[in-house]
């Protein structure tokens, strides 16, 4: 029996290179879900709520196929933060994270070929108390705009935190691989037998 397609919801680099971890053959397709927040969702809903907004919106394009959606946010004491976007506001969310523990929550959803499964891996973060300098130097390095938070951990913004506590390593990068592993697996894709 032929493996189905698989697709990606996200043209998001760091979710591409993880999935090509898995060493599955795939393909991207930018989901159109408006990826605003509403009023009364906590950063975990709102994460959960596009992870499957975004499967399901792909999945509509390609019927019989598997689709993995996406989402991450960052709960700092009930607020999400987003994507920066500018260095400007890249700097003002490093600084409100200064010695802070804050949680990433990362959303995961794979859709087809029967049911749609979701699921949500929680990271804790502390971050390290530096100077602005630091920070600064670190965003001009780094230009981590695209990222919730505006730290890279998988590169040299390992140094701006003191500790990262979550059950899935990869999940902070952007998409929690083993519980993915798990997912595919009850939608028939055998990552270890490639098939």
């Amino acid at each position: 029996m032929a493996r189905p397609l698989i697709v990606l919801a996200s043209t998001s680099r760091y979710r591409c290179q993880l999935l090509e971890r898995l060493r599955l053959p795939f393909e991207v397709h930018a989901s159109q879900v408006d990826e605003t927040p509403l009023p009364s969702e906590t950063p975990r809903e709102t994460a959960l709520r596009l992870a499957r907004a975004k499967a399901e919106n792909v999945a509509a394009q390609f019927p019989g196929a598997i689709i993995i959606g996406s989402d991450q946010t960052l709960d700092l004491n009930g607020q999400a933060l987003g994507k920066p976007l500018t260095h400007e506001a890249s700097l003002a969310q490093l600084q409100a994270l200064q010695g802070r523990t804050v949680v990433f929550f990362t959303a995961l959803a794979v859709a087809g070929p029967s049911r749609v499964q979701i699921d949500c891996v929680p990271t804790t973060v502390t971050f390290r108390k530096l100077p602005s300098a630091q920070l600064d130097a670190y965003l001009l390095s780094d230009q981590p705009y695209d990222c919730a938070g505006a730290a890279k951990v998988e590169s040299l913004g390992i140094a701006l935190v003191e500790t990262v506590v979550s059950d899935d390593p990869t999940a902070l990068i952007g998409l929690p691989l083993i519980r993915l592993t798990s997912m595919l697996a009850s939608a028939g894709v055998d990552v270890l037998a490639g098939r």
